[in-house]
């Protein structure tokens, strides 16, 4: 038996009680079913379209895991932390580590890998399913990218697609990228043992940082000293920018959030923390090198940072902070 569309059920039924004879009715009467049955035929209800999935992108040492941190406390959101299918960084010890639910790192140590093709189909696979499933539930899925594997490693950042590309396989992607002054970040690579690119200058530093802005020159983009400053407001920008709902005195709350990349801030409270000393070397590059003053205007930051603080190297260390947060 064939199946009357909705809509035509409807019409249909219209035309049937138009050949009756009903009366109009009377003050305080419910109109007649034909005219409801009208009512509805001209309202086409629009679907909602695809959920979307939420990312946010950025390099390490810019204070990405305090303000993932955050976002992982909203309400009914699921944060994936630090993900790249395609990293190169992942398994560099040599040994096989435990991990049973990871198909991409064991098919990564088999005689026989996949290739980069198949690495990504498999986890864009993946992904939509805990994406459907969380949108079943009502949640949202939020995915704080890598951007270090790419970015910043021996790796051809354009040899590859990047997780702005494989998100938006998936699902409709809203998405923030977040900065922090280069010669910060910079300062605190170093620090930790992460300039994992050749030639390790600033200038370097810089052109691969700009390539990373090229990537996501699509996205709003928002600055960790105005978080730092002003947390719930910029939060609450942010949360406007993916469609999350806001969470004020975040504070309160994101130190309940454990990612991975954890390695900086473990105070409670959310402020600005004193600067590093600029190595004379370091300072001598910044003002020769044209990509990092390229940089700088195209984030809005002065070449050089406002009055650095002078510690002694011992209070430096120990007061490694936020801003010694890896992406």
């Amino acid at each position: 038996m064939s199946r009357v569309p909705p809509i035509a059920a409807i019409l249909a039924a219209r035309d049937m009680l138009r050949a009756e004879d009903v009366p109009p009715p009377r003050d305080g009467q419910a109109e007649p079913l034909a005219q409801v049955l009208e009512d509805c035929a001209g309202s086409r209800a629009v679907a909602p379209g695809p959920a979307p999935i939420r990312a946010i992108h950025h390099l390490a040492c810019t204070g990405g895991t305090l303000i993932s941190r955050c976002l992982a406390t909203l309400p009914n959101t699921t944060l994936l932390s630090e993900i790249d299918p395609l990293s190169t960084l992942q398994g560099a010890a040599g040994k096989q580590q435990f991990r049973p639910s990871d198909l991409i790192y064991a098919a990564g140590f088999s005689l026989r890998p996949p290739d980069a093709a198949t690495t990504a189909d498999i986890f864009c696979a993946g992904l939509r399913e805990l994406h459907r499933g969380l949108a079943r539930q009502g949640g949202y899925l939020c995915v704080r990218a890598h951007s270090h594997s790419q970015f910043c490693t021996g790796a051809d950042p354009d040899g590859r697609p990047g997780m702005h590309q494989l998100l938006q396989r998936v699902a409709p992607v809203r998405g923030v990228v977040t900065v922090r002054h280069p010669l910060d970040s910079y300062l605190s690579l170093g620090l930790n043992g992460w300039l994992h690119f050749e030639p390790a200058t600033l200038d370097e530093y810089a052109r691969r940082y700009l390539m990373f802005l090229d990537a996501h020159d699509d996205l709003a983009l928002f600055r960790y000293e105005d978080f730092t400053a002003a947390p719930d407001d910029t939060l609450a920008a942010i949360c406007a920018v993916l469609d999350l709902p806001v969470l004020r005195q975040v504070e309160q709350l994101y130190g309940l959030a454990m990612l991975s990349g954890d390695s900086g801030r473990q105070t409670r409270q959310i402020t600005s923390r004193p600067r590093r000393a600029v190595p004379a070397d370091i300072a001598l590059e910044a003002r020769a090198s044209r990509r990092y003053g390229l940089l700088c205007e195209r984030l809005g930051y002065p070449p050089e940072p406002e009055t650095p603080s002078r510690e002694a190297p011992e209070a430096a260390s120990a007061s490694r902070g936020d801003d010694d947060e890896p992406s």
